[in-house]
């Protein structure tokens, strides 16, 4: 067994129990223990962590821990680029796609207004949330920390926001999602992509008022849903923009 000593930074001592909180915490350590075991063993997911320093230097989350390491822990950076020295990469490669737990409907519903491809049903497991994450490459979205412990889970963001629209410029923040988002391209309901149609091909499906004074309408093929800028769609941008100005 080897001795190591660990200090985390930013938000991730909310991890933590008041007392190890903005101290450096000696704690002993398995004599095969990663930098990755340690960091959750101490309640830190390693989806919230961007860069490790292990005496000074960056490391990555599969180094062996040797007696007297002194490893510092970071979160995530909003203003900083340390690509080349953090471990892993924050984002998945490729489109960008997320799977949601069952505590996140509401911000499930605003990424899909957003545009993003987003996974969500209160009745998916924590074991189905992981088998989507690794099997369709998507960034996991939760509440649950130890969900974000599980070694097969690449890519995970911790959500510490309650309500949805704080929720969702949290997400905007941290993923910087501003630029990526593609607004009223997804259905709100099943996450199937809108496909615009000519009012003719849905004039029967519209109410009176709407059909008067609209002429610009998507619709979603799984189920049938009609959408158009009306009030709804103004709130949801103003909604939409104020989380991109926060990015």
């Amino acid at each position: 067994m080897v001795r190591a000593s660990f200090r985390f930074y930013g938000n991730l001592n909310d991890f933590l129990p008041r007392e190890r909180r903005q101290h450096d915490i000696a704690t002993p350590c398995a004599r095969m223990a990663t930098t990755k075991h340690m960091i959750e063993a101490l309640g830190v997911p390693h989806t919230e962590v961007e860069l490790v320093l292990v005496n000074g230097e960056p490391a990555g989350l599969d180094l062996l821990l040797e007696e007297g390491d002194r490893v510092s822990v970071y979160p995530h950076f909003t203003r900083l680029d340390v690509a080349g020295l953090a471990p892993a990469p924050a984002l998945p490669p490729g489109r960008l796609r997320f799977v949601a737990d069952a505590h996140l409907g509401g911000l499930a519903r605003l990424l899909r207004m957003a545009g993003f491809d987003t996974i969500y049903d209160n009745s998916l497991s924590g074991d189905q949330v992981e088998a989507l994450a690794v099997e369709e490459k998507r960034l996991v979205l939760t509440r649950d920390r130890e969900l974000l412990k599980r070694r097969t889970i690449a890519h995970g963001c911790y959500v510490r926001a309650l309500k949805a629209q704080a929720q969702l410029r949290e997400v905007f923040e941290r993923l910087g999602l501003a630029e990526r988002a593609r607004p009223f391209t997804r259905c709100l309901h099943d996450n199937a992509p809108l496909r615009t149609v000519p009012k003719a091909e849905v004039l029967a499906r519209l109410p009176p008022q709407v059909a008067a004074a609209k002429e610009e309408f998507s619709t979603c093929a799984v189920c049938g849903r009609v959408y158009w800028k009306g009030s709804h769609w103004e709130r949801m941008s103003g909604m939409l923009a104020q989380a991109a100005r926060n990015d």
